[in-house]
């Protein structure tokens, strides 16, 4: 985005894109708890989105780490009780509370819930020489979040030594020695990266609100 301003706390529609998400989850369950992990600059800005939407009761703040895998891990240490935990992105802020729901169903069911997208495009892998070769996008998926585990699972492969391999929580599990499953995501579930995106995003809500 090429902004000094976080893009969660970017406003979407008239509202901070992080609301967007929190609000997801706490409409999909009662009983949700929200961990908020920060950069330690924004958590005053975070807190101002929780003072604003929401009840404070229901939501924590921690501060994150250098990577994504710190970060996780600050929010791993908040979790107090045995419980389903999902790790969400800020950012993919159109998730819906059916997809979180989806993913809540597939832990009780599988210990774990990775949401995915299909291929469109066509797909070439780069070689170091400058050739390239066709891959066959039926067997690629595109990874979403939340990714969602038993928090006596996600918890102690968290605490496994960090390697780069580990880009989301899926790999972690698989480092970990433990399989993850698959379910069906949402091609709304994008990730706000380019100013487009977020062009997109409005539409999207205001077809919702309509």
């Amino acid at each position: 985005m090429n902004h000094p301003v976080p893009k969660q706390f970017h406003l979407l529609a008239g509202k901070p894109v992080l609301y967007y998400s929190i609000h997801a989850f706490l409409s999909a369950y009662a009983d949700m708890e929200v961990i908020l992990v920060l950069p330690e600059d924004r958590v005053g800005t975070g807190q101002e989105v929780i003072d604003a939407y929401f009840d404070y009761k229901q939501i924590r703040i921690t501060i994150g780490g250098a990577t994504r895998f710190e970060s996780v891990q600050k929010g791993l240490a908040m979790v107090e009780e045995e419980s389903v935990v999902m790790v969400h992105d800020a950012v993919r802020c159109l998730v819906s509370p059916a997809l979180i729901r989806r993913c809540y169903e597939a832990v009780l069911q599988f210990g774990s819930a990775i949401p995915v997208t299909e291929v469109t495009d066509s797909l070439r892998m780069m070689e170091e020489d400058g050739s390239s070769s066709a891959l066959n996008r039926d067997k690629i998926r595109v990874v979403q979040t939340p990714q969602a585990f038993y928090s006596k699972m996600i918890i102690p492969a968290f605490q496994i030594d960090y390697k780069e391999r580990f880009t989301d929580e899926a790999t972690v599990m698989e480092g970990y020695g433990m399989k993850v499953h698959l379910i069906q995501g949402e091609a709304t579930n994008f990730k706000l990266t380019r100013p487009s995106d977020f062009i997109m995003a409005e539409r999207i809500l205001s077809a919702q609100e309509s």
